[in-house]
């Protein structure tokens, strides 16, 4: 195990600060590290594993689609796209996906639509496009993501950055009403902000933000990219509100954790705005991408995992809640997204998270004071209740 960690803190870049743990196997909910000790994950790789670890059915028709073809790039057409575009737009009710790799891709393309929707359909002049994002942002790690993020190490030394983007705080709608110019083409946010401590907005925000678009003809596009497929207990975290967006971003779950994958879905209006040449990849929508999509969004429909996060949820929040912790000050979440906030003169979360790591559970700070608690959906009642005992240990 040491070893493994030491080779890699020789050889690869030192942009991430991982727990002190070397995981060579996941089944379900569970990983083993090098030693052959075992974890509950609640952390399910940032949502990327909502159907657990290396789960039956995605894992056979992976290796199927290894067998006959992995990649034809988009210079052809594949057998194995076509059906899961058709999945993924009757499962998600948007009529039409641009399949991508990453989730940062997804927003790239996303701000392309937007700004190109905004020039060639609400006639905004050229190059005065502006989008409205959020303060406590996140939405990945490309250069121009990061030049609107407001937190200063994701930006520190790697600009300069371009200009068309305007920044509100979160759930303020009257700021948001403010922001709106003739020059908006789309209004882009997270449903729940899950880096920035899993933040909620005031209920009726995104109604809200939606009827404001409404009356100004701006797009209004949300980041499901970590809230989507489940996590939250509904497929999509808008649904809670009883909207519906222009257009979205998935990822992560989308693949069960097999394997990059990411969308960009939208209305035909939004969509439409793309012709040959304008946008695209290599690897986006290869045949091994939509075997294994296609196989990761029927586990999760099959399975009714949505409605296992709308149960256990609520439970797992309230328990957590109880817990008479003199070091916490706040418990919120949705569904199996869940953060436990640590008081600041109680230190930061990562011991905590490090404590419960040596008890067998594996969380991961966020934003120095959040422990963000996010297990697969796949997860037991009784994996729970034993991952509480050590969390109740840990926090008093």
């Amino acid at each position: 195990m040491h070893a493994a960690i030491e080779s890699a803190d020789r050889y690869g870049a030192h942009n991430y600060h991982p727990l002190d743990v070397v995981l060579v196997r996941g089944e379900g909910a569970y990983v083993w590290d090098a030693d052959g000790k075992r974890y509950l994950d609640c952390l399910s790789a940032y949502s990327a594993v909502n159907q657990g670890h290396c789960h039956p059915k995605i894992a056979a028709a992976m290796i199927e689609q290894c067998q006959r073809l992995t990649l034809s790039s988009r210079a052809f057409h594949n057998d194995r796209m076509g059906p899961f575009l058709h999945r993924l737009c009757e499962a998600t009710g948007f009529e039409k996906a641009l399949l991508m790799n990453s989730g940062a891709e997804a927003v790239e393309t996303a701000i392309k639509a937007v700004r190109k929707w905004g020039y060639s359909k609400k006639g905004v002049p050229d190059g005065k496009a502006e989008i409205i994002w959020f303060a406590d942002n996140f939405h990945g790690r490309t250069t121009t993501i990061v030049g609107f993020s407001t937190e200063p190490q994701y930006k520190h030394q790697f600009g300069p950055f371009g200009p068309g983007h305007v920044i509100v705080p979160y759930g303020d709608i009257e700021a948001l009403r403010a922001a709106i110019t003739p020059n908006t083409v789309a209004i882009v946010g997270e449903p729940i902000q899950g880096e920035a401590g899993i933040i909620q907005p005031p209920d009726g925000f995104w109604r809200a933000a939606r009827a404001l678009c409404d009356a100004n003809n701006v797009l209004l596009v949300l980041d499901e990219i970590q809230t989507g497929l489940g996590r939250t207990g509904k497929l999509f975290a808008f649904e809670h509100e009883g909207i519906r967006p222009d257009a979205v971003t998935i990822g992560k779950a989308l693949s069960g954790g097999f394997y990059p994958v990411s969308a960009f879905l939208a209305s035909d209006a939004v969509m439409d705005v793309f012709h040959p040449g304008d946008h695209g990849s290599t690897f986006g929508g290869n045949p091994l991408a939509c075997a294994v999509g296609l196989a990761a969004l029927d586990v999760l429909i099959d399975e009714q995992l949505p409605q296992r996060a709308a149960e256990l949820g609520p439970w797992f929040l309230d328990e957590l809640r109880r817990i008479p912790s003199p070091h916490v000050r706040e418990v919120r979440g949705k569904g199996l997204l869940i953060g436990v906030e640590i008081k600041r003169e109680s230190g930061k979360a990562r011991p905590f998270c490090e404590r419960l790591k040596d008890r067998g559970v594996l969380c991961k700070e966020t934003h120095d004071q959040v422990i963000r608690f996010a297990p697969p959906l796949i997860v037991q009642k009784a994996d729970l209740e034993l991952a509480l005992e050590q969390v109740r240990a840990v926090l008093t």
